[in-house]
């Protein structure tokens, strides 16, 4: 496979206006992943208010999962009909407003109500401004998916740091408006810049030879359905998609996996202190963010293909090692392992899908991710029940290793 770090960004925009288009929908991004670790740091003390039980709670929780899946379906339309660019800015408003409203109910029912309309806001801007990026990637002509969803994972971590330190000293009703205040500031800044910018036209699917010299079966710049080529019908864009799909679920399996038990098998299988046991997820998310700091780069120098394979090879020997290994440092180690070989995967999922199929490629290969997200932990549940934790766990490796070979036996067919 030839390197593709020698091609050339190509526009039809102004590049000031480029850049202000990058800086707006990676503020966008951060401001996503702040605000939901925002919210999920105060549910022990919305639980505690509503009085609910943790059954009830699990099933408040649901509104979030059922409220993104069904709008991230209808997002892919309403941003082929407007534009996905008033669409992240519209669905970011309604973010920002719907995660001040958990603090003012007072049963489980409400609370699950709340949340189907914090979680439509959640789906609708993950697709939309997935899909923004995805057609500023088909504009400039470098692979830099992977530094939008860095932008989501440093936001996630702020908030959730933030969000721990005054979580002792502010309400949850306080917190949470402040969040809005945050949201509201963010998406008039940067929704301003975004809506002035307007989406960028697409370059020609080919200038000059040079320019064509993605790796063959990468899917790169310069091939039938590569970000600067043009998209196909939807019947010959469906297969793809649904594969892509497939690849964001296996991956984002082990994100939810992680996030929910990764801290318990660290306390209860090898007798780690609560401190110790909660850098467990820390580790994991920091390498993710370094990776995804680090994805474009990959991806210029490997090309989409090897970057898959490689992440997903990487993944499975981390969470082998993560969920088997005797030794609490073996384990941190794997799950940091783990976090830089899925980092890259499942942008490279979305950006792709988008590429094929535009806003609709998007929300098919978002809401397989989604639901990957979703499944991830109630499977690891009914596994650790019926084997154990560990053995658990190794389905993370499992799938991870799924989709490298997905990745890999599938190169030339999504490729074109």
């Amino acid at each position: 496979m030839p390197l593709i770090n020698k091609l050339r960004p190509h526009t039809t925009a102004p590049s000031s206006s480029l850049v202000r288009l990058r800086t707006a929908l990676t503020a966008f991004f951060a401001l996503d992943g702040f605000v939901f670790a925002g919210w999920v740091v105060r549910i022990p003390a919305i639980k505690e208010q509503t009085g609910a039980s943790a059954s009830a709670l699990g099933m408040a929780l649901l509104g979030v999962s059922a409220g993104a899946v069904v709008t991230m379906t209808l997002t892919g339309r309403l941003c082929r009909r407007f534009g996905s660019h008033p669409v992240t800015v519209a669905c970011g408003v309604l973010l920002a407003l719907s995660v001040a409203l958990p603090p003012l109910t007072h049963s489980a029912l409400a609370l699950g109500l709340v949340l189907l309309v914090f979680g439509a806001a959640y789906g609708g801007i993950n697709v939309a401004m997935n899909s923004a990026a995805v057609d500023l990637v088909a504009v400039l002509r470098r692979p830099v998916m992977p530094s939008f969803h860095a932008a989501f994972s440093l936001g996630g971590m702020v908030g959730a740091g933030l969000g721990g330190l005054v979580a002792g000293g502010l309400s949850p009703a306080w917190h949470l408006s402040a969040l809005t205040a945050v949201g509201l500031l963010v998406t008039a800044v940067a929704g301003r810049a975004l809506l002035r910018v307007g989406p960028p036209a697409p370059p020609p699917a080919r200038e000059r030879p040079e320019d064509a010299a993605g790796p063959k079966g990468t899917g790169g710049p310069g091939e039938p359905g590569g970000p600067d080529g043009r998209r196909r019908s939807a019947g010959h864009t469906r297969g793809p998609v649904l594969v892509f799909g497939l690849i964001a679920l296996c991956t984002a399996y082990g994100e939810g996996a992680l996030a929910d038990w990764g801290a318990l098998h660290l306390e209860q299988d090898l007798d780690a202190r609560p401190g110790v046991a909660a850098a467990g997820y820390s580790c994991f998310a920091l390498a993710m963010t370094v990776g995804r700091l680090s994805g474009t780069a990959l991806l210029e120098r490997l090309g989409r293909t090897r970057t898959v394979v490689a992440g997903g090879a990487t993944a499975a020997a981390g969470m082998l090692v993560g969920s088997l290994a005797p030794a609490v440092w073996a384990v941190l180690l794997g799950f940091a392992v783990t976090g830089l070989g899925l980092a890259n995967i499942f942008p490279v999922a979305v950006e792709r899908a988008g590429a094929l199929a535009g806003p609709g490629g998007v929300a098919t290969a978002s809401t397989l991710g989604y639901g990957g997200m979703l499944l991830g932990p109630p499977v690891i549940g009914f596994m650790a029940d019926w084997f154990s934790l560990p053995a658990a766990l190794t389905s993370v490796a499992a799938l991870a290793a799924v989709a490298a070979a997905i990745g890999y036996a599938t190169r030339h067919a999504t490729a074109g």
